[in-house]
């Protein structure tokens, strides 16, 4: 039986990939099925089953494509591997984005957190700036644990600078990574929220959850995989154009920061405000602006931010 299958519309070289490396990805699922791709339309000539799965399949993919800047091999190892169903990448705004331990729904609370889960579908690249209390870490950590939850990502990274706020915390005992926890700990303590201890730390074993001081993003290339670098305020420019290198394939890199609560030597220093206005007007980089109107946390922390701006 033969079949011919129209892309009309479509940019073949981004749904067939570079050398075609995605469509033989796809076609090795069907080794006695012979494709042969010719400009806008894919050739198909096997047992009739297998043309329809074919057919089923490449519509899949098809809409990942829609939803997403750029495919990979491991899209097709999803539909093929995964659960058989392409992830939903039209979460609406306001809808549920994960459950939490307890059975309780984190969803985007203001137009701004609304904004920013938008943000993370329509770019690959989202900073999230403004004042503590806004939920900025947490969504971001929410639409992560979301990702991994759905396949659509293999992992999490996690990271912020290792910048003492204020104080000197001295010599701390234990290994490197007990050195390193205190700096850390906030970023424990969403993930705790949304995965059960027992199964976070099998995460953390096995690497799919990675959580990691900046420094040690350098040489690494971070694919599949939603990267988050929290208290961004406190890099300088050059650390800001490390992290932001080392995004690899179907990467969603999330940069939280609040300009006002800068803690290196000198506020100058900061990365941060210089890096957003220097990628401000280039696709699929979004920048969202909380303000204190949309502190979240307990309602004194809003006023105690206003009155420490008036200082």
């Amino acid at each position: 039986m033969k079949k011919t299958i129209s892309i009309e519309g479509l940019d073949p070289v981004k749904l067939y990939g570079a050398g075609d490396c995605i469509l033989r990805e796809f076609c090795s699922y069907y080794p006695n099925l012979k494709v042969v791709a010719r400009g806008d339309e894919l050739i198909l000539d096997g047992k009739e089953e297998d043309i329809e799965d074919f057919n089923q399949k490449m519509g899949m993919l098809i809409e990942r494509m829609m939803h997403k800047m750029n495919l990979s091999t491991y899209d097709v190892e999803d539909i093929f591997e995964g659960e058989n169903s392409a992830p939903d990448f039209k979460l609406n705004a306001s809808a549920v984005i994960v459950y939490n331990n307890e059975g309780k729904a984190i969803r985007a609370r203001n137009a701004r957190q609304e904004e920013m889960v938008k943000a993370y579908f329509d770019n690959d690249l989202i900073f999230a700036l403004g004042p503590a209390g806004t939920g900025k870490t947490y969504i971001a950590i929410a639409l992560a644990v979301r990702a991994l939850k759905n396949r659509e990502i293999k992992r999490i990274i996690l990271t912020r600078p290792a910048v003492e706020a204020g104080e000197r915390l001295g010599f701390l005992p234990g290994d490197l990574k007990d050195k390193l926890d205190p700096y850390l700990q906030p970023l424990y303590d969403a993930l705790g929220d949304m995965i059960p201890g027992r199964k976070l730390q099998e995460f953390i074993a096995e690497g799919t959850i990675q959580i990691a001081p900046l420094a040690y993003m350098r040489g690494r290339t971070l694919d599949r995989a939603c990267v988050i670098l929290d208290e961004a305020q406190n890099t300088n420019l050059g650390q800001l154009k490390m992290f932001l290198t080392r995004m690899g394939v179907n990467a969603k890199f999330i940069v939280t920061g609040d300009a006002s609560q800068v803690d290196l030597p000198c506020r100058e220093d900061s990365g941060l405000l210089k890096g957003v206005e220097l990628l401000k007007n280039i696709k699929g980089i979004k920048t969202v602006t909380f303000t204190n109107d949309d502190i979240v946390r307990h309602p004194l922390v809003g006023k105690i931010v206003k009155a420490f701006d008036l200082e």
